[in-house]
C-alpha cells in the first residue's frame, strides 16, 4: 500500500510540473510535504535536461523543509519579499473538497503556504487519490489547524468553545518534549468544527480569524485552481475551478 501511495504522489507531481511549467515560466513557489519532493524532483530533472528550454529564476518555499528541497535540488532559492509576484505554485493538501476548497497545515506550514498561494497567479494542488472528499472534515479527522500566537493560546482555545467547537494544542512528542512551534514561532491549535461543506467552509474561517491571537487558519477557499491526483490504477485526476482560476490570477 504504502508503495502504491507514493507512486500516485509521484506521478500527480510529474503531471501537474509538466502541464503547468513552460518557457515562460520564471518564478515558482514550492509547497511543503511528502508530495512536494516528487514535484521538486521533477523540476529538477527538467531544469538539467540540456535541451531545455526553461528558464526558472527564482524558487520560493514555504518551509524549512522545502527550502532545503530547493537547495538540494540545485534550484534557485528566492524568497517572496524578492519576488512578491509568482506564476505558479505547486502545494500539497491534507484534504480536497468537490470545489477545491482545501485544509493544510498537517505539518504545520499553512501561513506561509498562503502567503506564497495568494502571491501566485496559478496555484496547483498535488496529491494522493485518498485526500479527495465530497466534504471537509471527512477524510482528515484531526481537525483544522489554525496557528496561533504563544501568549494566547488558552484565551483562543475558549473562544472556539463559545462558537461551538473543541481544539487541542499541537505537541510535538515523542520527537520534542512540549508543543509544536511554526516556523514563525507560533503555536499550533487543532480545531474541530465538523463536517463543512459549501458556505460553510468560509464561514468558518472567518470566525476563527477574526478571533484576536489567530494568525492564519489552514481553510483555503477559492484560490487553488487545479488539483492532479494520482490514482490507484496509475492514471492521475484532474480537477478544477474556473472561478478561482480567474480570481487567483486577477488578484495578483
Amino acid at each position: 500500500m504504502a508503495d502504491l501511495v507514493e507512486e500516485a504522489k509521484k506521478k500527480a507531481s510529474y503531471t501537474a510540473i509538466d502541464e503547468h511549467v513552460d518557457s515562460s515560466t520564471s518564478v515558482i513557489g514550492i509547497g511543503s510535504g511528502s508530495t512536494v519532493v516528487y514535484c521538486v524532483e521533477r523540476l529538477a530533472q527538467r531544469v538539467k535536461d540540456p535541451n531545455s528550454a526553461l528558464k526558472i529564476k527564482a524558487c520560493v518555499p514555504t518551509s524549512f523543509q522545502s527550502k532545503q528541497l530547493i537547495v538540494e535540488a540545485g534550484l534557485p532559492l528566492a524568497d517572496l519579499n524578492a519576488h512578491p509576484v509568482i506564476d505558479v505554485t505547486f502545494d500539497g493538501a491534507d484534504e480536497i473538497d468537490e470545489s477545491l476548497n482545501l485544509i493544510k497545515g498537517g505539518g504545520g506550514c499553512h501561513l506561509q503556504e498562503k502567503l506564497v498561494a495568494a502571491a501566485s497567479k496559478k496555484f496547483v494542488i498535488v496529491a494522493d487519490y485518498r485526500k479527495e472528499s465530497n466534504a471537509l472534515g471527512v477524510q482528515w479527522t484531526k481537525g483544522i489547524p489554525v496557528e496561533v500566537i504563544p501568549m494566547a493560546y488558552v484565551p483562543i482555545q475558549k473562544k472556539i468553545e463559545s462558537l461551538g467547537g473543541t481544539s487541542k494544542l499541537r505537541m510535538a512528542a515523542p520527537a520534542k518534549a512540549g508543543p509544536v512551534v511554526t516556523d514563525s514561532g507560533n503555536l499550533i491549535l487543532d480545531v474541530f468544527m465538523g463536517v463543512l461543506r459549501g458556505d460553510a467552509v468560509l464561514d468558518t474561517h472567518l470566525k476563527l480569524i477574526q478571533i484576536p491571537g489567530v494568525v492564519e487558519t489552514g481553510l483555503f477557499m477559492d484560490i487553488a485552481g487545479w488539483a492532479y491526483l494520482g490514482l490507484q490504477d496509475g492514471n492521475v485526476k484532474r480537477l478544477a475551478n474556473v472561478t478561482s482560476q480567474e480570481k487567483q490570477w486577477k488578484s495578483v
